[in-house]
């Protein structure tokens, strides 16, 4: 998507990549069904030290859901209880909803 290329651009401008704007890339996976594009992102963070949310992970897991990767999205949840991310509604009723299909 657009957004990632515009994240990969905020490196050219010297602009710094936080939360926020990695959440933004990892929701517009999330909304194109990138599950894969969205958990590489997820890694990014941690690689470069940004911290992750629970937004990032809720929208990790959705996107795994709308491509049925249960293991994926059950292994996201598992991920947020390591690293001690709280999770909320949103993120069971994701994890829930990519068991169903």
């Amino acid at each position: 998507p657009c957004a990632l290329q515009l994240l990969r651009d905020m490196d050219d401008v010297r602009i710094e990549r936080d939360t926020c704007t990695y959440n933004a890339a990892v929701s517009a996976c999330e909304k194109v069904g990138d599950w894969l594009r969205a958990l590489q992102l997820l890694r990014e963070m941690a690689e470069v030290h940004v911290k992750r949310d629970n937004i990032t992970y809720n929208a990790a897991i959705s996107a795994c859901e709308k491509l049925k990767q249960w293991s994926q999205a059950l292994q996201v949840l598992l991920e947020m209880a390591e690293v001690r991310v709280v999770r909320d509604t949103i993120t069971y009723n994701a994890a829930v909803s990519s068991c169903e299909k």
